[in-house]
């Protein structure tokens, strides 16, 4: 869906689906419903989250904020607005985040549910869980590179 949205809003704003900007409205789009999906519950997030995030593990609230850094950085995105403060929140946290998954699936071997889609999800914390996190490195790093 957000793949579509994307292509809707490049076609309404520049009159093709096809431009560059609908690569990143994707990216952005995506992180704004994944943070929709993990607010329905922080709590039942949250607990999930702690299970496997390093920072998270280390200070509670980083997994209550979560949620809420990747819709701001995710809804900054879209507008391409105030990028000193999209850039580095998603670079941070897409970064800690495919850390912290490497480590728990590739180096523990261990076989956990991801928070990424909320709480309550029986997604298998693994590839899925670490291409969203390095997506939103991707964007990070491109944004700075295309926007500076």
């Amino acid at each position: 869906m957000t793949a579509l949205m994307a292509l809707a809003a490049s076609y309404a704003a520049y009159g093709t689906p096809l431009t560059l900007r609908a690569a990143e409205w994707f990216i952005a789009f995506s992180m704004c419903v994944l943070a929709l999906l993990k607010l329905q519950d922080v709590e039942s997030f949250s607990s999930m989250f702690l299970g496997y995030d390093l920072l998270g593990q280390r200070w509670v609230r980083y997994a209550y904020a979560y949620p809420f850094l990747e819709g701001i950085a995710g809804v900054l995105m879209v507008a391409g607005a105030l990028n000193w403060l999209s850039i580095p929140v998603a670079l941070f946290i897409g970064t800690v985040g495919a850390a912290s998954v490497f480590k728990a699936v590739y180096v523990d071997k261990r076989e956990i549910k991801c928070a990424c889609v909320g709480g309550s999800s029986k997604v298998p914390l693994g590839f899925v869980s670490l291409t969203e996190n390095l997506m939103m490195v991707a964007m990070a790093v491109w944004m700075l590179a295309a926007h500076h």
